[in-house]
């Protein structure tokens, strides 16, 4: 008898929800992680005394569009959540404005400030929430085929669907400044549909502003005490059903016998057997960890880019004092900094020049106005995420210039509350080169791959490999972001992979 029905390589938030449905349907699972702690990108540690800070994602949103946190049971688990509203605070350094969860009212205040421009944002609403709400149905599901078209046929509901087409395949940037003729309206939300890698001049790059209505239908959330809490939820509810989680045990080498996945064995020696394996790990680690002769050439020409983002996490003896905005409510939700559409661009382009951004945009989070288990009394911790930095630089290498592109976003963000650099009493910087060297995320890309239409639904990662399963190996099953429906804390892919999973192994419908 093997030592488990399932092998679970990584302990990403993708994969734990996996190997949680695994064990929920009462299969022996077993986890391997390599780091000490649990969740990859997801978790969460006190690394400056008194404050805890994330290793990566922050803001819980997409997740709360799927039925993972319900059907798992995690708040039986210890997962507790604490709402985030306002969800944004959007601003050029002079004219803060709030994205709240009551669209109504985000858009009354908008009108107050910005003439036409609330109007504007409901008509937006009001156009693209069916298309949203499609997006949001096809991440709960394996990709197909038809998955264009039905985002097509969603977005013509009540409307011309011929019409609607063409916005869909424009670059968001264009869409943008169809409904927004006020740019400080416009550009905070180009910078959040930024977010998912592209630029906003790339063509079919249209959805990642189009599902924005979605923010409003989910809202934000962050766990208490901190984005880590998904991740031990998810341990949790894994031993209570059975299952055993294993930290400091790295994954060397997927056991492969007659095309069939066999086990693992970790970088001790040790080997574990199973009847199917699944691997959270970035497509390029899993390829490595299998002999050459199962590794399809479409696995190793899967594009994972140049970098992508770099953060810079801070621990402040008090609390963040913007410059023009209203308190509390600009600690609360992320904060979307942009004093234009050119500064993205800009940036955009000295990233494809092989140099970090030298004025980045930024999104700030200071969460501890939320949870106060995150600082000490009069404390602060602040998260600033900037792009573009790239991974292989044009000169110099990130040993040399690490605090120069560190000194650019706190000059950045002294544009928004002067003074803070003043407040820093611990800090952890995450180039690109930090985030493959300790998080695993090969050359920086915090979404493994590049989220380009070519590399999204049923050509993620490639197209023989989207339906959660390693074509070519018998009982090797995938998850992750390197899978569809992509980056960011959803756990979609964990749930889509545990049906496939689930329903090989027991032969049960899925419920």
């Amino acid at each position: 008898m093997p030592d488990f029905d399932v092998i679970v390589m990584g302990a990403g938030h993708n994969a734990l929800v996996t190997a949680a449905y695994a064990a929920k349907a009462g299969l022996r699972v077993g986890v391997f992680e390599r780091r000490h702690i649990v969740g990859g990108a997801v978790s969460t540690e006190e690394l400056v005394p008194g404050y805890r800070f994330d290793y990566g994602g922050s803001a819980h949103i997409l997740i709360r569009m799927t039925p993972v946190v319900r059907e798992l049971e995690l708040t039986r688990h210890g997962l507790h959540y604490l709402e985030v509203d306002p969800m944004f605070h959007a601003s050029d350094g002079e004219t803060p404005w709030f994205i709240h969860r009551d669209a109504n009212r985000t858009a009354r205040e908008l009108d107050a400030l910005f003439p036409g421009q609330g109007e504007a944002y409901t008509k937006f609403l009001d156009d693209w929430t069916p298309f949203a709400r499609s997006v949001a149905d096809l991440f709960n599901s394996a990709p197909g085929p038809l998955d264009m078209g039905k985002m097509v046929v969603s977005s013509g509901k009540g409307k011309d669907w011929m019409e609607q087409l063409p916005r869909i395949l424009r670059p968001y940037g264009d869409v943008a400044r169809e409904y927004f003729t006020e740019e400080r309206v416009r550009a905070p939300l180009v910078w959040m549909a930024a977010q998912s890698g592209p630029p906003p001049s790339d063509p079919l790059s249209a959805p990642f502003l189009l599902w924005h209505p979605l923010y409003h239908e989910g809202g934000v959330a962050r766990p208490k005490g901190g984005s880590g809490g998904l991740t031990q939820a998810l341990k949790r509810a894994i031993e209570a059903d059975g299952g055993q989680v294993f930290v400091n045990a790295p994954v060397k080498d997927i056991l492969v016998k007659d095309g069939k996945a066999q086990g693992v064995r970790l970088a001790s020696g040790e080997t574990y057997t199973a009847r199917a394996v699944v691997s959270g790990a970035h497509v390029l680690t899993t390829a490595g960890a299998l002999p050459d002769e199962y590794v399809p050439p479409a696995a190793r020409q899967v594009r994972v880019g140049n970098g992508f983002g770099m953060i810079l996490r801070l621990a402040l003896s008090e609390k963040v004092k913007y410059r023009n905005h209203t308190e509390p409510d600009s600690r609360v939700g992320l904060g979307l900094l942009i004093r234009n559409e050119q500064q993205l661009m800009k940036g955009y382009g000295e990233y494809l020049a092989g140099e970090p951004t030298s004025d980045p945009p930024l999104i700030a989070m200071s969460f501890s106005a939320v949870d106060d288990s995150l600082a000490p009394p009069g404390g602060d911790v602040l998260w600033l995420w900037a792009q573009y930095y790239p991974y292989e630089l044009s000169s110099g290498s990130w040993e040399t210039r690490t605090a120069e592109a560190r000194e650019n976003i706190l000059n950045a963000f002294e544009h928004y509350a002067p003074g803070t650099r003043d407040t820093i009493v611990g800090e952890l910087v995450q180039t690109p080169q930090w985030l493959e060297t300790n998080l695993g995320l090969h050359r920086g890309n915090v979404m493994h791959l590049e989220m380009s239409f070519d590399q999204m639904f049923s050509f993620r990662p490639w197209m023989k490999a989207s339906q959660y399963r390693w074509p070519g190996v018998q009982g090797l099953y995938l998850t992750g972001a390197s899978t569809h429906p992509g980056g960011g804390i959803m756990g979609a892919s964990g749930r889509n992979a545990a049906q496939v999973l689930v329903k090989d192994l027991t032969r049960r419908r899925w419920r």
